[in-house]
């Protein structure tokens, strides 16, 4: 059975997925933790992009060892999609460099056997497995604050793209979770 290929970003109301931090600390509830475990339980690896990784390899590594994401992040494998770092930049423990196309890398992988394969952060990489049919599951939280500035997943002149609804769950502090598959 093949692995599932998913991503988790946070969203404010007006579509912004970029620089979370800046506009849903107040909004992150116990029950949006719960939710977010349960995702990283069924996950084995990570595909990030240069930026993520580099903002990431910088931060994760030097919190806390009892941090339930610093733990996870820190030991899962990751991939890292980037055309201009190579295998020697990456210093962050259990990280390896894609090699050649993404899609066809993140499908390869996702031939193999194990858990789910979690694209973090990196918003042009989410499009691109997305737009080439290897993304299996979208989910996004929905935070509610209209963030005003900022990149959009998914920018005007997109194809239209059908999506069935495969999970929602709102939080006691009004976030909205969504989980999508594609519908061909």
């Amino acid at each position: 059975m093949a692995r599932l290929v998913t991503t988790h970003l946070f969203a404010s109301v007006d579509g912004v997925v970029e620089s979370p931090n800046v506009w849903q600390f107040d909004s992150f509830d116990d029950q949006l933790g719960e939710l977010m475990g349960q995702a990283l339980a069924r996950t084995d690896a990570v595909v990030l992009g240069r930026t993520t990784y580099q903002e990431w390899a910088g931060f994760w590594p030097t919190m806390p060892a009892d941090d339930p994401f610093a733990r996870f992040i820190n030991e899962v494998p990751k991939y890292v999609a980037s055309r201009t770092l190579g295998t020697d930049d990456l210093t962050w423990q259990n990280s390896h460099l894609i090699e050649g196309d993404l899609t066809a890398s993140v499908a390869r992988l996702a031939q193999g056997e194990g858990g789910d394969i979690a694209v973090n952060g990196s918003i042009s990489v989410v499009r691109q497995l997305f737009d080439a049919g290897v993304l299996d599951r979208l989910t996004l939280t929905v935070h509610p604050v209209v963030a005003g500035t900022g990149r959009r997943l998914f920018e005007p002149g997109h194809d239209t793209t059908r999506l069935a609804l495969i999970d929602q769950v709102t939080t006691p502090a009004g976030n909205v979770v969504v989980t999508y598959s594609r519908r061909d």
